[in-house]
């Protein structure tokens, strides 16, 4: 996926298309796939205006609301944005809707600075953790 800055709104967007074998039922996105889709979403809020590095934050605690069954093979929209947030830790959040805008998922996330020996293993991963303007 590639998320793309929305300055003017202060989020972040995406959009996917999950494809049939990541189903939990037949024609239904997997929960397990819906929760990641915004927890990197609403982690990725905090690269908004920038510096990936300084912005890089890990996932404490996920809360998850399933508004209702989101289907596979079909475009999504993922919106990300910043509640609030501290040089250490911060709260996110991110939605998906459907196609037609309906709301399917929201999730909220407290997401924490990870230590030195983490960040040290993350260099070779810092040219998939970019944030796009338009």
């Amino acid at each position: 996926m590639t998320w793309y800055n929305d300055h003017a709104a202060h989020q972040v967007r995406a959009t996917v298309t999950v494809p049939e074998h990541f189903n939990g039922y037949p024609g239904i996105v997997h929960g397990g796939i819906v929760a990641a889709l915004l927890d990197e979403t609403a982690g990725r809020a905090l690269m908004l205006d920038g510096d990936t590095e300084d912005n890089l934050m890990v996932t404490l605690k996920l809360h998850i609301k399933y508004r209702r069954p989101t289907p596979t093979g079909q475009p999504l929209a993922l919106r990300g944005w910043v509640i609030r947030r501290t040089a250490r830790r911060a709260k996110v959040a991110a939605e998906l809707l459907l196609a037609d805008g309906t709301l399917a998922a929201e999730a909220e996330a407290i997401v924490v600075r990870p230590g030195k020996e983490f960040l040290d293993r993350w260099e070779p991963e810092k040219p998939f953790w970019r944030v796009y303007d338009d």
